[in-house]
C-alpha cells in the first residue's frame, strides 16, 4: 500500500498528500493549526486499529505525527459505548461536558442565594 491508498475518502489532495487548512507554499511554515474532519479522524483510528502497520508507519503515511493519531485512537476507546461524540469539534468530549456542568452548577449556586435572602425577609416578617 502507498500513501494514496491510506488516505481516507473525502478528503482533499494535493500532490504532497493532504490539504489542510493554513497550509502555505512549501518550504514556509504554517502559522495555523491544521484542521482535520471528523471523517479523517475516524478513518485514520480505524486504520490505527486494523493493525495491518505499526502506528508509526501509518501516521507517517498519513501526514500525521504519532502521538496525534495516538490520542485519538485514546478518545475512541475512551468514548466507545457511551453517548459522547467522539470528535466534537474542538477540544475533547469532556470538555464539553464539563462546562455545561459548571453553567449549571452557576445558575443552581444563583437560585441558592436568592432562597437564601428570601428566607431571611420572611423571618424578620413574622412574629415570635
Amino acid at each position: 500500500m502507498d500513501k494514496m491508498d491510506l488516505t481516507p475518502s473525502g478528503v482533499q489532495k494535493d500532490k504532497r498528500g493532504i490539504t489542510m487548512q493554513g497550509e502555505e507554499e512549501m518550504g514556509k511554515k504554517s502559522t495555523e493549526r491544521r484542521v482535520y474532519t471528523k471523517e479523517f479522524k475516524a478513518e485514520a483510528v480505524a486504520l490505527a486499529e486494523k493493525r495491518e502497520k505499526p502506528m508509526r508507519e501509518i501516521a507517517s503515511d498519513l501526514g500525521l505525527n504519532e502521538s496525534m493519531l495516538w490520542r485519538w485512537v485514546q478518545a475512541t476507546r475512551e468514548t466507545t459505548g457511551g453517548t459522547v461524540q467522539v470528535f466534537p469539534g474542538h477540544g475533547r468530549p469532556r470538555d464539553t461536558e464539563l462546562a455545561r456542568l459548571r453553567k449549571e452548577n452557576k445558575a443552581l449556586k444563583e437560585a441558592n442565594e436568592i432562597l437564601k435572602k428570601a428566607a431571611v425577609i420572611f423571618a424578620q416578617g413574622e412574629p415570635q
